[in-house]
């Protein structure tokens, strides 16, 4: 899966329109990035990738980049 389809992926959970993310953007800029959207990730993390995520994990992502980093 290219970062352009990851990235598409948390566009989607995020309620985002296409386009809207970029491996810069800071996740502490996003209204969207909430505490339901964390746990989406969770779900979206073992249902698409097969990875457990904690919420350590999480909280050390600061980027989309740190998201598509794990995500490999």
């Amino acid at each position: 899966m290219t970062d352009k389809e990851k990235i598409a992926l948390l566009e989607d959970m995020l309620e985002l329109d296409g386009g809207s993310l970029r491996p810069e953007t800071v996740l502490a800029d996003l209204d969207e990035y909430d505490s339901m959207a964390k746990l989406s990730l969770i779900v979206l993390m073992d249902d698409e990738f097969g990875k457990k995520l904690t919420g350590e994990q999480i909280r050390e992502f600061k980027s989309v980049q740190n998201i598509l980093d794990f995500m490999d």
